[in-house]
């Protein structure tokens, strides 16, 4: 089994979940920036696991990743995120796809997700199994992560490989 984690983070709290997912998975497993990402999924790849953190209830957008920087985050990461990453793949029904993002914890309960997003994206454009969604909570707009999140993250990364 091939497996990839491909990530998007603006302050780094959503590549720390992600590395710790790859860890959870297993020790060979990589967790790719979004722009260090292949930029069609490889053919070997049987279970892809894709994360961002949520910017105005869904996954990011070029604009609200403009905002990021302007608000602090580190500049570079503007142009492509995981919605248009994801909007490049081909379609598949070879591969197994997990979704997860990063979100403030005091708006838990309001709507919208990056990683329910993604995961409609998967579905509205056939990349593959959908087999878990998951949000992963900050403190703030930038971090840092609550307590036990990272170990949280790398527990709910084991349970998706066979």
């Amino acid at each position: 089994m091939s497996t990839l984690v491909v990530y998007e983070s603006m302050w780094g709290n959503t590549r720390a979940i992600a590395r710790a997912v790859a860890r959870g998975l297993g020790p060979d497993v990589p967790a790719l920036e979004v722009g260090d990402a292949p930029p069609t999924l490889p053919a070997v790849v049987d279970l892809l696991v894709v994360g961002g953190p949520t910017h105005a209830f869904s996954m990011s957008r070029e604009s609200t990743r403009k905002d990021a920087t302007t608000k602090g985050a580190a500049p570079g990461h503007e142009g492509r995120g995981i919605r248009e990453w994801l909007e490049a793949q081909a379609p598949s029904d070879q591969v197994a796809v997990a979704t997860f993002d990063t979100r403030v914890a005091k708006v838990r309960s309001l709507p919208g997700s990056a990683a329910k997003a993604a995961a409609r994206s998967v579905k509205r454009h056939h990349l593959g199994r959908l087999i878990a969604v998951e949000s992963f909570y900050v403190e703030e707009l930038e971090g840092p992560l609550l307590e036990h999140e990272i170990e949280r993250a790398q527990r709910w990364g084991a349970t998706l490989s066979p």
